[in-house]
């Protein structure tokens, strides 16, 4: 039983809450029952498991925990990351905030088939917010790294504005769903790179646009009905 704040395994539950550390060891800190058993159903092997009252005390595990109200099991694990592919992904260009990939990933975990690729920018996906927000996805389907110029499949930018909706355009499998910042969009380069434009109707009495993470899985949900002949 650890009984000391000094113990190295806490030390190093610590250093992980620093992205600095996180890339220079590939490992990062899942906290919480719930995202520790999709760990296993994923098989990843933790580097470390903490259970508050059995291997350490619990207001020790509280110290080092990045949830308000504490935790009862916090894991270590290697990052994983794949490579771009399948019929349907998304890329993501300056999406700064942690909850936003998360969210985008356990989006696209449900809805398509490829992983999220992330470019310059965004957020990094095994921070404890983004850890949580994809609720263990980062598990059963890695994010990928990559420049948008990298990627083969026809490439959609996801934009405000655009003349089509995602319902209207037309584009053949692989696709690639684009996205940028919340306020800024893609850039002028990476819109470029694109092959079409599109964007999510909007009631006209409703907002101008929506939160990027509820824009992906919107677009998701659209291109994966009409892939399997649904729209």
């Amino acid at each position: 039983m650890i009984t000391s704040p000094h113990n190295e395994k806490l030390k190093q539950i610590r250093k992980l809450g620093s992205h600095r550390e996180r890339e220079r060891s590939g490992l990062f800190v899942v906290e919480g029952e719930d995202l520790v058993a999709v760990a296993k159903d994923a098989r990843a092997e933790p580097q470390l498991v903490l259970v508050a009252g059995e291997d350490v005390e619990p207001e020790l595990l509280a110290e080092v925990s990045t949830l308000g109200s504490g935790t009862r099991v916090i894991g270590v694990y290697r990052q994983r990351w794949t490579n771009p592919g399948g019929e349907l992904s998304v890329y993501l260009d300056g999406v700064g905030d942690p909850g936003n990939v998360g969210a985008i990933i356990r989006a696209a975990h449900a809805l398509c088939d490829g992983p999220v690729v992330l470019g310059p920018g965004c957020a990094d996906p095994y921070s404890p917010k983004a850890v949580r927000a994809s609720m263990g996805s980062v598990f059963a389907r890695p994010p990928a790294r990559a420049e948008l110029d990298e990627l083969s499949s026809m490439k959609l930018a996801l934009q405000v504005g655009a003349e089509a909706t995602v319902a209207q355009v037309g584009l053949e499998p692989p696709v690639v769903v684009c996205l940028g910042a919340e306020r800024a969009g893609l850039p002028a380069a990476a819109i470029e790179l694109t092959d079409a434009s599109a964007r999510i109707p909007m009631r006209p009495e409703g907002p101008d646009s929506l939160n990027v993470a509820m824009a992906a899985t919107v677009a998701l949900y659209e291109l994966g009905r009409r892939m399997a002949g649904h729209g």
